[in-house]
């Protein structure tokens, strides 16, 4: 094994552990117990990390990396915009079906809950996050819609609208808060706010 194939290796237990550990005991997680059950020291997980924050901002992104590779196979080029939309909404109201559906509901909510206590990996973690969505607002990114193309301003204001209307719905499906909540009902609420809040562009002017 070469020196970079055993570093990968072990950032990967690392995270592996992270993740059973943080999920399990959120902001009271404690280094010792991630690095013996990933049969490393806790030096290592300064050495690929920095620290525990840093641990948890990869954490996380290791968390997203294979939601937003799911969303571009299930978004296909050619689609205009609301059709564009309206294959990621079904994708997202299956997500909410998966077998780990509760599981990744609860990780969500131990990470807000870390964040609550630590301001400073808040704001590591919305740095993070916002690198994750780029995917999302490419995706979305020339589009047609309404005669015009999709421009990137554009496209990021409508993904920080469907994060907010799919994180609720998402959250109450599992829960049993939203009854008839079923992959045509995702679709359409989606449309409606494409193609309600007119796509406006950070300077006022709307398509």
């Amino acid at each position: 094994m070469t020196r970079a194939e055993a570093k990968e290796r072990n950032r990967r237990a690392l995270l592996d552990a992270a993740f059973l550990v943080v999920a399990r005991d959120g902001y009271r997680a404690k280094l010792d117990e991630i690095a013996e059950r990933a049969d490393l020291t806790t030096g290592a997980i300064y050495s690929l990390f920095g620290s525990k924050n840093g641990l948890v901002v990869a954490l996380v992104a290791d968390y997203l990396r294979p939601y937003y590779e799911e969303i571009e196979q299930a978004v296909p080029a050619g689609l205009d915009l609301l059709e564009a939309v309206d294959a990621f909404a079904r994708y997202y109201r299956r997500s909410c079906d998966a077998p780990d559906a509760l599981s990744r509901l609860s990780l969500q909510i131990t990470f807000l809950d870390m964040v609550l206590h630590d301001p400073e990996l808040g704001s590591q973690l919305a740095t993070s996050i916002r690198a994750q969505e780029n995917h999302l607002i490419a995706l979305f990114t020339g589009r047609s819609h309404n005669g015009t193309v999709v421009t990137s301003q554009q496209a990021k204001r409508l993904t920080t609208a469907l994060r907010a209307l799919f994180v609720g719905l998402s959250q109450g499906v599992p829960l049993g808060l939203a009854p008839g909540a079923d992959e045509q009902y995702f679709a359409d609420v989606a449309r409606a706010l494409a193609s309600g809040m007119s796509l406006i562009d950070h300077d006022g002017d709307a398509s």
